[in-house]
């Protein structure tokens, strides 16, 4: 019997090591940067010196700290205001992005914009520029105006939609033609 604990006793010993013992670790996750913070139905503010200058909101979105950008779907929408805090213009999309390094905001996939003199100008990609609050696009856009429809490559504006370029126009027509 006591050959037998004797044995035991130098089988448990034996067996103790000062080797740590780490649980495998699975390498096949391959995703990239997770969300820092995620939120549905969301309403932002942009505001300059107390004043609002654009509300977006947003049905979903995700905001990425690493990378300082916060990505926006489920339906965007971005109400512009002027110097009185009156809403001029209105931008819809079904997604975009904001650059949280400049406020940025890019605009994707079937966006609009329409301001309160009923001009609109829709594109496939458009970006609001916070420095100098402007709205620009590289790709084609359609304007349609009370007055006249212009097509082409190339936009730029205010954010107002009260001045604005094409920089390639490839179409141009007087409204009431278009009947």
């Amino acid at each position: 019997m006591k050959l037998i604990s004797l044995l035991l006793v130098l089988l448990f010993l034996g067996s103790c090591t000062r080797e740590k013992v780490e649980p495998p670790i699975n390498t096949s996750f391959e995703g990239g940067e997770l969300p820092a913070q995620e939120s549905w139905n969301s309403t932002i503010f942009f505001t300059d010196s107390g004043k609002t200058r654009a509300i977006l909101t947003a049905g979903h979105l995700q905001v990425y700290a690493h990378s300082k950008e916060t990505l926006l779907d489920s339906g965007v929408q971005v109400d512009f205001y002027n110097m009185n805090e009156v809403k001029t213009t209105t931008l819809t999309s079904k997604r975009g992005k904001v650059d949280e390094n400049t406020n940025n905001l890019y605009a994707m996939d079937s966006v609009v914009t329409v301001n309160d003199s009923g001009i609109v100008v829709t594109t496939e990609e458009m970006m609001w520029r916070n420095e100098d609050k402007k709205i620009i696009s590289d790709k084609f856009v359609t304007i349609v105006s009370p007055k006249e429809k212009i097509e082409g490559y190339g936009f730029e504006s205010d954010q107002h939609l009260q001045n604005y370029i094409i920089y390639n126009i490839t179409y141009i027509t007087r409204t009431d033609t278009l009947q």
